[in-house]
């Protein structure tokens, strides 16, 4: 490594997080579809370079791609659609989610916490195809490494959402 190049490393563990539901995959999903709003970085971004007041661009995002829940969908990952070719039949998807309204509440205080914003959670069908499994990473577990106080009251905000979200998406009714 170039002599100019100061390399850090900190260990530390996240708390992986599995809720089991008796409800069916495709409900789970379709839940989580109806709650959060859907938008691309590359949207964002191009919205946050208009001429615009930063009221203005927390507006429109709210009004253009904030869902139900207080997240939108950056990214959706079908493993499921893959991995059939390696004989697991099983329905997973990953799905990338996030707000930049929330993330701001975090990056402000330390912008490594971009590394852990937006979220992950991964649904997941049960090996008997009856109910499904919800598997994700407490955010504030990862974004919060150290002291600081303001960084792990947001961190703790965003948990708070986000395990409202994953709440309502796996009730049973």
């Amino acid at each position: 490594m170039n002599s100019n190049v100061t390399v850090t490393e900190t260990k530390f563990s996240g708390v992986r997080v599995e809720v089991r539901t008796p409800s069916a995959f495709d409900d789970v999903v379709n839940r989580l579809t109806r709650l959060c709003g859907r938008s691309s970085i590359p949207e964002l971004v191009e919205l946050a370079s208009e001429d615009i007041s930063e009221a203005a661009y927390v507006s429109e995002v709210e009004r253009r791609f904030v869902g139900e829940s207080g997240f939108m969908l950056f990214s959706e990952i079908d493993h499921g659609g893959w991995i059939t070719k390696f004989g697991i039949n099983r329905r997973t998807v990953r799905w990338i989610l996030g707000n930049p309204l929330i993330a701001i509440t975090m990056l402000r205080h330390d912008l490594t916490a971009g590394l852990f914003a937006p979220v992950e959670v991964l649904v997941t069908e049960s090996a008997s195809g009856e109910g499904t499994i919800v598997t994700y990473v407490r955010p504030s577990s990862l974004i919060v490494i150290g002291d600081n106080p303001q960084l792990k009251a947001a961190a703790l905000a965003l948990d708070q959402k986000f395990e409202l979200l994953i709440e309502r998406i796996t009730l049973t009714e």
